[in-house]
């Protein structure tokens, strides 16, 4: 059996869907339906109580159905068997209800009251849903819903088998069950009165079934159609009919007059029905009964005591005798005979009870009827008009209605004269009029007219009601019969077909005395006997005859209908002239009822031509009655003398003291349509003044004070008077000038304010009444403030309902547009005038009344209204939440907001236009609420707790309903996705943002994490990788389905993102949704683990055959479609599309005239009301006849035009839409990518090939041609990421490694792509660089070659660069295992992949270099930057200089040469244009140094034959240094310093390095050559920048920063190489290098441990010049400085060296050790304990890359790696030290061989020598003997020549101690 929601939820959206349903849910419905048989078949019927289940109850241990035993406590078993009393219903039962009801609400911690009333709402929900679907499927068979025949045939043969099987016999007898006051009825005396019902609202259990009897009524009334009924069915429904009918008497209750009306219907279209389906060869089923027929007619001839049954009974028996007239024929003799003294006899009946005006006041007019459900009072009209039809038929029946008009012409007097004080003068339309006593003959006509006012379309082909229509239209004695004749022809011309035949009834004389000629005569005839009467002096006004003012009004009513409903193109000529309509209206003694009907039938002329407009509004300044107010209406100047009284004194002496007032609602009907069809707004409304005050002042402002004999006419004044306000406030608009309108007007004289009062507009007097609290919006608050309830109940209790409605929404309307001008001049009024919001809080009930009108949901325009007040107000009052909390309000409008969500949700038809659906207006108001202070109304409709702070909510939708509870379970059921579209977008985004914003983001996220709703991974499959819906036909859902799936993705992201993964929750929810969209298990703290337990969801992960992540991105993998504002070749063609292009063009929103808006997405799309408006105002202005006189060929080629114009912007809206929908969806799937990648890639053992997967799909995605460039943009990003993780990946801890030991050789054990996937991701990235490109492209491209940049760095380094070579041999010689890991093997698989990628590269290589190239060369500066930067590494892959020999060959060197020496002083200034130029010149000073790295000498030597010393120089970058470091001395500013800084490392250090490479040409042999050219060039450029330099060698070294240290490594480097080929010093480097020799050669090797290997550096330049020095020229220098002069230059001494070089053994001893020292610890790290390693991490400052949660595996990873870090650096010190030593040994060592030097050492004194010699080598001795101790195993290098060196040294130290 298939649950009831489940059955209605599918039995909806098969066949009450926007589209016809598929065959998958065809098949569905037919198995829920025969699966459901059972059900229909006994509907409602339930086990009863047994003592043997409430035993068990007792018990506390029940069994329910398909479940384990169940244990209860006393509660529980108290409300059970309370359940059970109260419905009689089994114990069991009421238990499984209770667990429903638990799992719907959640039931802990509510009171026992609560519990039951919860639990008998759930029970009286699934009867509901089962009533429901029962009357889907009969309502599907019986109206034409469009749907396919065999569909309907199915369904039909089911329903006829369900009521073969005795559901109408049940249905029948539940009517009557449920009437009784008994537990299974309407409760019994004891029983619970109140119900919870689905949302949580108390609702009283009598009215609960009571809605149930009328859905079975409307069900017992369709069943009928479907399957003819029985005689003994027609029996007992006549029976309960009568029982229903008595229980009417003294009550008006909406609900049992529904039910009485079904009742009824169902006899009349039984009998009616069977009687017309009887047919030859099928007879009628009642007719077969003889028995019955005589029975029946005796009981329905019967006459009881009560008037209402009997009322009800002479209906039945009127369509009983239809159907015995409609059986007449194929009868026999006998059998005709007694049909018809039976037929005769209801006859008499019925026209002595005069049943047609029960039916016009009992029924057809009754309040009740009118709020019937819409279908079935169609249905009833339509079995009326059957009834009626064959009654008239009939001979008998012509003949008693021959006889009633006769008996009604002899009755009435033909007219009555006198007063119309004492007839009836109101609205003919009125349903409480006073007539004289009706005559069946007049309740006929009015009858008809009645049935065919609501389905004009009925009268179609009706050939038998127009031969009534000629029979009544005859010889007409009493004006009654007369108007009664003349409404029914009214009614009969309200289609087009019948205006037609009427107008031409009345044009030809048919009726001898009724026509238009009639009309128009009696007309001129009062008009004349008024003018006669004014001529003549003292004479009084004649009197209008009551007779003739009624048939005057009928025949009006006639003409009215017919020009409103008649042929457009006819209906011109029918009236051309309407001046006798107007001639009328001044006189005081016509009556206001006729006056009135003369303005409605002005009115209906508006709409005929747009020539009648102008014609009316002469017309009126010359008849009408005026309104003074400082100037006429209209234009007219001239006062009107003839016009002896005013509006004023028809509405307040005439009309007031009869308290009807047609004349006054037909004069503003009149006025407002005319002002509707103004399109000049010039004047701004100044000519309605008179208009708007006479409405403001005597109409609307004492509306509450007047009294009305007519509610229905009160409430079309008040809605009139509300409309023109609302045209005002729309048609026009607050200006700059008005907000000096505002001023105290008490002080001004009467002459002034009437002056005043002539200027005054009527915008500006409605904000100031609103902004100040005066008359309409005290009478507008009057009106809203009655509160919803009470206008639900007149609205369906009252026939005035539909107008009290109407104003409601009008003063909705009304207040929204004061909300959006009152911001415009508040701040200027105030104090005089308060905005809006200010005014309504100083009565909070006033805010609350209107915002409860969200419970109204008779109208959704007025649900609609009120959310947009909440809207507003919760923009601008911040304390509406607290307002609403104090006043009691909150939790009724947290329900009824929820449950206009819900009922929006359960709609079966889609909501073309946004705007007006509620469902999304309550999904805005809460998007746009997340972000506003706490509490907002966000938290208070979500049912946040607003009393502790918001971060601590712990949300419990399923306890509280609210908007919340709704939007879960509707994302959850994932119901009409078609229809409900929006609304899931809307959810997914709301949701999104809740969790995004900082005060909500805790618990909603908790919330959705939660095993109860697995909300992040359950969409996947139900949304994400849904299929797509066609464009051709669904475009719109198209649309919403990829916003659906962006906001999904988004959530994710955020959870991936923000989560704390320490909490188990978030933890498994993560992990869910890792395994899900990868497709892969997920590994934490090493072990693999599936997080998906239960079988559907790990089904789902683990037998993917494709990652969901590839699924997500090729559901967005199309051709986007175009957006380009052209038009197509069809529009094209049009006559008057250039003129169209400056509308499209400008590009202002619909407020500010222009044609765009922006949807509730942020799109911006064209307003296709205003596109259209302006396409005819631009028509108009082109062609001004088009107006008027316009033929109709032109009219339509302008419409043709129009319409296609409106075609391509509706197309152009959707593209641009679905485009931005693609964009927003890839935007979702990169940030879930990519936030996967940076934060959680860590979770997968298999990391390089997801990474890979996505970046080979990602490439070949953006190098698609259908592929846009933005999506091409978001894709590269994409892959950047994955490019740089995988870059960083190989290298990473390895994960899942069997236990936690870790060797230097895992590090070995990196994670490399296949180099076959390495060239694929190659050619794919160059693919895409070679697109067509674009300015967007461009932008594009910067973001792939910073892809191509990493995937170079990727391929380049196959071992971990933080990892030196030396340390890795170093390991490996103490291990003797794996082959695998010879470096010289990883080396080689190195030098294959990189020859591979340059192959790669060759084959589009001029095609790259001509884009990069011209990036570099033409592209925006940071282009340049990067093009260069890829040049760069395309320099670094060059095989045979073949991107050599290109740049050479393209010029492109030579230009790089030009821009780096035309750099100029202004590129240096401190903007970021002249930052970027700066980068600009960096880029390509490094890619010069480039090419001299990597060819070497022969990159050099091109450079310098390419003169890039000439241009280096020339360049004025080097100058601004030196400019910004005395700028910086100066300034001493902190953004100064770091500019300097930063030009400094982009100019300076770049252009050093490319001088130094240089000097790598210098030939040594060629010495005493002073010719070399290279040498020659590269002093003139020192001598050229002696500045620079000068600056550079003066650096204090001590406090240098690391730049700086390069600077001077460079500077001295250059000299060192260059300068010993000067012949002079007269620039001082030489005195300069010897300056710093001496400061650094004394250095503390302690106390610089930071900086000691560039220092270091430093030294052995210094040395290697100094050994230059001493070999190449001689030099010859002093044991220590004994020179006292200044003049005296500074030399280094032997002293000095021998210092270094005892810092340099310190260094390398220390070195040496610390080296052995960190090895030995790598390779017993397993050894370590965690403490240890913790210790060695944070010995190293790297506590930032562990967290408490990383495993000891992980710890000794990172560990391991900085010491490996650490170990290079001192290997690379050792690497250092050792030449520098060298450097000094054999400086020293030449100084101890040569007996020359020593004597020039001593200068001839032997007490020098005998003193500084021996204490220098004394000094020797013990340094060199620690030399000695070096090994070559510590040292990691060979030694002997090193030693042999020191050996030397060692023996002359020695021997010179002996001397």
């Amino acid at each position: 059996m298939v649950p009831a929601k489940q059955l209605l939820s599918t039995i909806e959206s098969t066949l009450l869907g926007p589209s016809p349903p598929t065959p998958a849910q065809r098949i569905e419905l037919m198995h829920a339906i025969h699966n459901s048989f059972s059900s229909f078949q006994s509907l409602l019927s339930y086990p009863p109580p047994k003592p043997s289940d409430r035993a068990q109850v007792q018990s506390k241990q029940v069994r329910l159905p398909d479940s384990s035993p169940i244990s209860l406590d006393d509660q529980d078993v108290h409300i059970a068997l309370k359940l059970s009393d109260d419905l009689y219903l089994n114990e069991i039962d009421c238990v499984s209800l209770i667990v429903s009801a638990n799992q719907e609400w959640g039931l802990l911690g509510r009171e026992p009251l609560e519990i039951l009333r919860l639990a008998s709402g759930l029970w009286y929900t699934e009867r509901r849903n089962l009533l429901t679907a029962l009357y889907t499927l009969l309502r599907a068979v019986v109206l034409d819903q469009g749907l396919e025949v065999d569909l309907v045939s199915d369904i039909q043969k089911y329903l006829e088998d369900l009521i073969s099987a005795g559901l109408r016999q049940r249905l029948i007898s539940l009517i009557k069950e449920l009437n009784r006051e008994e537990p299974a009825g309407q409760g019994g005396p004891h029983s619970e009165l109140y119900v919870l019902d689905s949302r949580g609202a108390l609702v009283e259990r009598r009215a609960v079934v009571c809605r149930e009897r009328l859905i079975i009524g409307h069900c017992l009334v369709l069943s009928i159609l479907v399957v003819r009924i029985s005689p003994k069915d027609v029996k007992d429904i006549f029976s309960e009919l009568k029982d229903t009918a008595a229980e009417l008497s003294g009550t008006a209750a909406t609900l049992k007059q529904q039910i009485t009306f079904s009742l009824l219907f169902s006899l009349v279209i039984s009998f009616v029905s069977d009687a017309l389906s009887a047919v030859p060869d099928k007879a009628s089923i009642l007719s077969c009964d003889v028995s019955f027929r005589h029975e029946f007619q005796e009981i329905v001839i019967a006459h009881g005591n009560d008037p209402n049954v009997e009322g009800f009974v002479d209906c039945i028996r009127l369509a009983w005798a239809v159907h015995l007239m409609l059986l007449q024929d194929g009868t026999v003799s006998s059998a005709l005979s007694t049909d018809l003294k039976n037929i005769c006899a209801c006859l008499e009946v019925i026209f002595t009870n005069n049943v047609f005006q029960f039916l016009l006041d009992r029924i057809l007019r009754s309040a009740a009827y009118h709020n019937d459900d819409e279908d079935m009072v169609y249905m009833y009209n339509a079995y009326l008009h059957k009834l009626i039809t064959c009654f008239l038929s009939h001979p008998l029946a012509r003949d008693k209605v021959k006889e009633a008009k006769d008996k009604a012409m002899s009755v009435l007097s033909p007219y009555r004269s006198g007063s119309h004080d004492r007839v009836h003068e109101g609205n003919l339309n009125s349903q409480q009029a006073i007539e004289p006593a009706s005559l069946p003959f007049v309740s006929l006509l009015e009858f008809v007219s009645e049935i065919y006012q609501k389905e004009p379309e009925l009268l179609a082909g009706n050939d038998v009601l127009w031969t009534f229509v000629n029979f009544a239209g005859e010889d007409h004695t009493s004006f009654q019969t007369l108007v009664a004749f003349l409404k029914m022809l009214s009614t009969l011309a309200s289609s087009q077909e019948g205006a037609s035949r009427v107008f031409d009834m009345l044009q030809s004389r048919t009726f001898r005395s009724v026509g238009w000629s009639t009309l128009f005569e009696c007309l001129s005839i009062y008009e004349e006997k008024f003018k006669r009467s004014l001529q003549a002096a003292g004479a009084m006004l004649p009197e209008i005859q009551e007779g003739d003012a009624k048939a005057l009004v009928g025949y009006l009513t006639v003409l009215q209908k017919v020009m409103e409903h008649g042929n457009p193109i006819e209906r011109k000529n029918w009236f051309p002239d309407i001046e006798p309509f107007f001639k009328l209206l001044s006189y005081e003694n016509v009556p206001p009822y006729l006056k009135g009907a003369l303005r409605n039938t002005i009115t209906t002329f508006i709409q005929v031509s747009p020539i009648f407009k102008d014609t009316i509004w002469s017309y009126l300044e010359q008849y009408d009655l005026p309104v003074v107010v400082g100037t006429n209406i209209g234009n007219s100047s001239q006062p009107m003398a003839a016009q002896i009284y005013d509006m004023r004194f028809e509405l307040n002496e005439i009309e007031a003291r009869r308290e009807r007032y047609p004349s006054t609602l037909s004069f503003l009907n009149l006025l407002n349509a005319l002002i509707a069809e103004e399109r000049d707004v010039s004047d701004r409304g100044r000519r309605f003044i008179g208009v708007f005050r006479f409405i403001y002042d005597d109409v609307f402002g004492p509306f509450q004070q007047r009294a009305y004999a007519d509610p229905y006419e009160k409430w079309q004044l008040i809605v009139a008077c509300l409309q023109h306000f609302q045209m005002m406030l729309s048609m026009y608009d607050i200006k700059d000038e008005d907000i000096d309108s505002v001023f105290d007007q008490s002080q001004l004289s009467a002459v002034a304010q009437s002056a005043q009062l002539q200027m005054q507009l009527p915008v500006v007097e409605l904000m100031k009444d609103f902004m100040s609290g005066k008359t309409v919006f005290r009478n507008i608050m009057s009106i809203l403030t009655r509160g919803v309830n009470a206008i639900i109940t007149e609205r369906t209790t009252q026939v005035y309902g539909q107008l009290l409605e109407k104003a409601v929404q009008l003063s909705l309307e009304i207040l929204i547009l004061v909300f959006e001008k009152d911001v415009i001049v508040s701040d200027f009024w105030r104090p005089l005038y308060q905005p809006l919001d200010i005014i309504l809080s100083q009565d909070h009930n006033q805010i609350v009344a209107f915002l409860e009108y969200v419970r109204y949901d008779f109208r959704p325009q007025i649900q609609q209204c009120s959310i947009r007040i909440m809207s507003i107000l919760s923009s601008r009052m911040v304390e509406l939440v607290q307002l609403l909390l104090k006043s009691n309000a909150a939790n009724c409008l947290i329900e009824d907001y929820a449950a206009c969500l819900e009922l929006r949700s359960e709609e079966c038809q889609i909501i073309e236009n946004s705007r007006e659906d509620s469902g999304i207006l309550i999904m805005q108001l809460l998007i746009d609420n997340i972000s506003r202070p706490a509490p907002n109304l966000t938290q208070l409709l979500l049912k946040f707790d607003l009393d502790t702070p918001i971060e601590r909510t712990v949300l419990q939708p399923r306890f509280h309903y609210s908007c919340l509870k709704v939007i879960l379970d509707m994302l959850d059921q994932y119901i009409k996705p078609d229809v409900n579209a929006l609304l899931h977008e809307f959810g997914f985004q709301l949701l999104y943002e809740l969790c995004l914003d900082p005060v909500t983001s805790g618990p909603t996220m908790d919330l959705l994490s939660s095993k109860k709703y697995h909300f992040f991974v359950k969409h996947l499959v139900t949304v994400g990788v849904a299929p797509l819906p066609k464009r051709n036909n669904t475009q719109a859902l198209r649309i919403s389905s990829l916003h659906q799936r962006a906001w999904l993705l988004k959530l994710l992201a955020t959870e991936l993102h923000a989560c704390d993964i320490s909490g188990s929750l978030h933890r498994e929810a993560c992990q869910s949704i890792l395994a899900h969209i990868f497709g892969k298990d997920i590994i934490e703290d090493g072990i693999h683990s599936s997080t998906l337990q239960n079988g559907d969801e790990d089904s789902g992960a683990g037998s993917m055959s494709k990652s969901k992540v590839l699924e997500l991105l090729e559901v967005v993998r199309f051709k986007s479609p175009d957006t380009y504002p052209k038009f197509s070749e069809a529009v094209r063609n049009l006559k008057y599309v250039s003129l169209v292009e400056g509308i499209i063009g400008n590009p202002t929103t619909s407020e500010k005239g222009g044609i765009y808006y922006y949807s509730e997405r942020g799109d911006r799309l064209i307003d296709l009301a205003s596109f259209r408006d302006k396409l005819w105002q631009k028509f108009n202005l082109i062609s001004p006849q088009l107006g008027s006189f316009a033929s109709e060929a032109e009219l339509g080629e302008v419409r043709e035009t129009i319409q296609h114009l409106l075609r391509w912007g509706w197309k152009y809206n959707k593209n641009l839409e679905e485009q931005a929908a693609q964009l927003h969806m890839l935007t979702g799937w990169s940030q879930i990518v990519e936030v996967t990648v940076s934060r959680r890639m860590s979770s997968f053992p298999n990391r390089s090939e997801i990474l890979f997967q996505v970046l080979d799909v990602s490439l070949s995605t953006s190098a698609s041609p259908d592929c846009s460039m933005k999506m091409a943009v978001i894709l590269t990003q994409v892959a950047l990421t994955c490019m740089a993780k995988l870059r960083d990946e190989r290298f990473l801890c390895p994960i899942g490694l069997d236990s936690d030991s870790f060797t230097f050789l895992d590090m070995l054990m990196m994670k490399q792509l296949p180099n076959g996937a390495c060239h694929s991701i190659l050619f794919k990235l160059i693919m895409a660089i070679l697109r067509q490109e674009s300015s967007e492209a461009l932008r594009r491209r910067y973001s792939q070659y910073a892809l191509l940049l990493s995937y170079f760095q990727y391929s380049q380094n196959m071992v971990d660069p933080d990892v030196p070579t030396s340390v890795l041999k170093s390991l490996l010689l103490s291990e003797q295992e794996g082959e695998d890991l010879d470096l010289q093997k990883i080396h080689k698989e190195q030098a294959e992949l990189a020859r591979a990628n340059f192959s790669i590269f060759r084959k589009e290589a001029q095609a790259v270099l001509d884009v990069v190239i011209k990036d570099a060369t033409q592209g925006s500066e940071s282009g340049k930057t990067v093009s260069l930067f890829v040049l760069d590494a395309l320099i670094c892959i060059d095989h045979d200089r073949f991107i050599l020999n290109q740049l050479q060959s393209r010029g492109f060197l030579r230009s790089c040469f030009i821009r780096i020496s035309n750099f100029s002083s202004q590129d240096g200034g401190r903007s970021l244009d002249s930052l970027q130029r700066a980068c600009t010149l960096e880029a390509e000073l490094v890619l010069l140094l480039r090419i001299s790295h990597k060819y070497g000498k022969l990159g050099a030597q091109v450079l310098f034959s390419m003169g890039v010393l000439e241009h280096t120089s020339s360049c004025k970058a080097v100058n601004i240094h030196v400019k910004g470091s005395l700028m910086r001395v100066e300034t001493k500013l902190g953004r100064d310093v770091a500019m300097d800084i930063d030009r400094q490392r982009m100019i300076v250090a770049p252009i050093l390095r490319i001088v130094l490479s240089l000097t790598s040409l210098v030939d040594t042999s060629e010495f005493f050559e002073v010719k070399n050219k290279i040498v020659r060039e590269v002093i003139d450029f020192v001598k050229g920048h002696q500045l620079l330099f000068d600056q550079i060698l003066r650096e204090n070294i001590p406090k240098a920063e690391d730049l700086t240290l390069e600077e001077i490594n460079l500077v001295v480097g250059i000299l060192c190489k260059i300068w010993p080929y000067e012949e002079s010093d007269e620039y001082g480097f030489v005195q300069g290098l010897f300056g710093m020799m001496c400061a650094l050669f004394p250095r503390d090797s302690e106390n610089q441990r930071k900086s000691e290997l560039k220092v270091f550096q430093l030294c052995f330049s210094l040395s290697s010049y100094l050994y230059f020095l001493v070999t190449k020229k001689f030099l010859r220098l002093q044991v220590s400085d004994v020179s006292t002069g200044y003049n005296v230059q500074q030399q280094p001494t032997l002293a000095l060296l021998g210092s270094l070089l005892n810092s340099v053994t310190a260094t390398l001893e220390r070195a040496c050790e610390e080296k052995s020292l960190l090895l030995n610890k790598i390779q017993d790290m397993n050894e370590l304990s965690r403490q240890e390693v913790d210790e060695i991490i944070s010995m190293c400052s790297r506590k930032e890359c562990v967290s408490s949660s990383d495993n000891i595996q992980k710890r000794r990873y990172i560990a391991m790696m900085e010491m490996c870090q650490v170990a290079g650096n001192k290997d690379q010190l050792i690497t250092l030290l050792l030449p520098l030593a060298e450097n000094v040994l054999n400086i020293l060592l030449i100084h101890l061989q040569d007996e020359e030097t020593v004597e020039m050492i001593t200068h001839g004194a032997k007490s020098d020598l005998e003193q500084d010699l021996p204490w220098l080598c004394g000094k020797l001795v013990p340094i060199l003997e620690r030399l000695e101790l070096l090994s070559e195993d510590k040292t990691g290098h060979n030694l002997k020549v090193f030693r042999r060196l020191v050996n030397s040294l060692k023996e002359l130290a020695i021997q010179n101690l002996a001397l």
